[in-house]
């Protein structure tokens, strides 16, 4: 089984001495790594993703929080998951923009977010049931649980590409 000739350039002609290695510039990445804020990433798809889901969570949570209640315990926890997992995300959001994942490497960052997003989407879900489920036509609650589904989408979403890049990045990797 052959799988062909190879070709191996070396920086060395055979028929005198070696040049010197041409003088390059610094790479655009060495410099950008120098730089505290990633400005790529709050025009990326999965930045734009994360600015929606705080978005869509901040108005369910202040549609929920100045409507008349009619059911305390339901929406206390639709409260308690829209502002953790705002927070959450938030705290991810400037992990990516200051890239503190490049520093600290002893966590799996990708799992970590991944995980978050796998139990904080199942929690905002079943919080918009069941605020939704309570909500008797009052505008403000109703308001709020479409905003808490719009949320849960937009997590899956995120879940969805997060999970999707980390298996292709991995298995792309393996065999190199």
């Amino acid at each position: 089984m052959s799988h062909g000739a190879r070709v191996i350039r070396t920086g060395v002609s055979s028929g005198g001495p070696a040049a010197p290695p041409p003088i390059t510039v610094a790479s655009s990445s060495a410099s950008s790594d120098a730089e505290l804020m990633d400005g790529g990433y709050f025009r990326s798809c999965a930045g734009m993703l994360k600015v929606a889901q705080m978005i869509a969570l901040l108005i369910g949570f202040i549609s929920v929080n100045n409507s008349a209640w009619t059911d305390y315990s339901a929406y206390s926890f639709f409260q308690i998951v829209t502002m953790c997992d705002l927070v959450m995300i938030l705290f991810f959001y400037i992990m990516h923009i200051f890239r503190v994942y490049r520093k600290l490497t002893c966590v799996s960052w990708p799992l970590a977010e991944f995980l978050h997003y796998l139990v904080g989407t199942i929690l905002l879900l079943i919080g918009s049931i069941v605020a939704a489920a309570k909500s008797y036509n009052i505008t403000g609650l109703v308001a709020g649980a479409t905003f808490g589904f719009l949320a849960t989408i937009l997590c899956v979403i995120s879940m969805w590409s997060s999970y999707k890049v980390s298996c292709i990045t991995q298995s792309s990797s393996k065999y190199r």
